[in-house]
């Protein structure tokens, strides 16, 4: 089982509109059933529900992983910033 990642509240808007979406995407592909633009609109919607109901969503798991392997680098640089200024800092009090 997937860590779950979203909340209650974006669970339930991500079902909502994912089954608006698939009604929309229905109708349209029964007065125009030759675009496939509705099929995609289908899939997509459907992704939306499924994100909703396992409250877990790809995206946001991406994005948090990205920004975590982001900020150990910017702590290290911050890290050799400071010991830099200190390393100076102990140079002029000699």
């Amino acid at each position: 089982m997937v860590k779950q990642n979203i909340g209650t509240v974006n669970s339930l808007v991500r079902i909502t509109c994912g089954l608006t979406g698939i009604c929309y995407g229905m109708i349209n592909l029964q007065k125009r059933p030759w675009q496939q633009g509705n099929w995609t609109i289908i899939a997509l919607s459907a992704m939306k529900v499924g994100e909703g109901i396992v409250r877990f969503c790809p995206v946001t798991y991406l994005f948090e992983n990205q920004m975590e392997m982001l900020q150990p680098n910017e702590k290290n640089h911050q890290g050799q910033k400071n010991q830099g200024s200190n390393h100076h800092h102990h140079s002029n009090e000699s």
